[in-house]
């Protein structure tokens, strides 16, 4: 007689691309063990991490009960999603229809909303000289795409018709909506989804796991937080 599924390696930071991977191995109800990537400290440069994720970015699983039962290691939070969609089939239909409906709002989110949301919060937080041309122009792209989702959101709780892996991706990058200079109240069919997506109890405990970890902010003055926007802003091939 077979035990229970094995835990999942999460390799992990309280991040919106982490925070993905915890709230839907949360909605999943799979089991896992949490593998901290501080990224702060360079965590994401070791060997034994870049084997499975060599593009040196977290979130990353191994999952030991993998296909045919042998273990796989998969980087990129888009296609950790789509693993675990079609592993327990949950929130990623088997439908081709429907699931071309959802693959356009995750690789949407992908290509789109995380990259600007992420310049949105580099030149507005991080940047140590403060440039008008890029902060408008990232504040007003991000803005644009809140505008996207809200007019999908018209006749639809959802960005998929149901809700799915898109929902969660897209959640996560909504979460610091302040830090990218937007107000939800601009946009009142995204603050309805942002709400009731965020009210499900396995996002709620998806997005609280490792807040602890996350001590101090990459904004502020200290020598441990310089050291850190060094490591993850200064990066190159070598």
């Amino acid at each position: 007689m077979r035990d229970g599924p094995k835990p999942i390696d999460l390799y992990y930071w309280p991040t919106p691309n982490g925070w993905k991977i915890s709230i839907m191995l949360e909605e999943c109800r799979l089991p896992y063990v949490v593998r901290p990537v501080n990224i702060g400290v360079g965590d994401q440069f070791k060997p034994s991490f870049l084997r499975i994720a060599p593009n040196n970015r977290m979130p990353a699983i191994v999952d030991p009960d993998g296909p045919g039962g042998k273990p796989i290691s998969i980087f990129e939070s888009g296609a950790i999603l789509q693993y675990l969609g079609r592993k327990t089939g949950k929130f990623y239909p088997s439908n081709e229809r429907q699931r071309v409906e959802v693959d356009q709002w995750l690789f949407w989110q992908m290509a789109g909303l995380g990259p600007m949301a992420g310049q949105a919060h580099h030149f507005r937080q991080y940047a140590q000289e403060k440039i008008p041309y890029a902060i408008d122009r990232y504040t007003n792209e991000v803005n644009r795409l809140y505008g996207v989702m809200n007019r999908r959101l018209k006749d639809r709780d959802y960005l998929a018709g149901r809700y799915s892996i898109a929902d969660i991706a897209c959640w996560c990058w909504v979460v610091p909506y302040k830090n990218q200079g937007q107000q939800l109240e601009d946009f009142p069919r995204l603050k309805d989804w942002f709400e009731r997506v965020g009210a499900r109890p396995a996002v709620k405990r998806g997005f609280s796991l490792g807040r602890e970890l996350r001590q101090g902010t990459l904004g502020d003055k200290t020598k441990a937080a310089e050291q850190a926007r060094k490591i993850l802003f200064g990066q190159r091939a070598q």
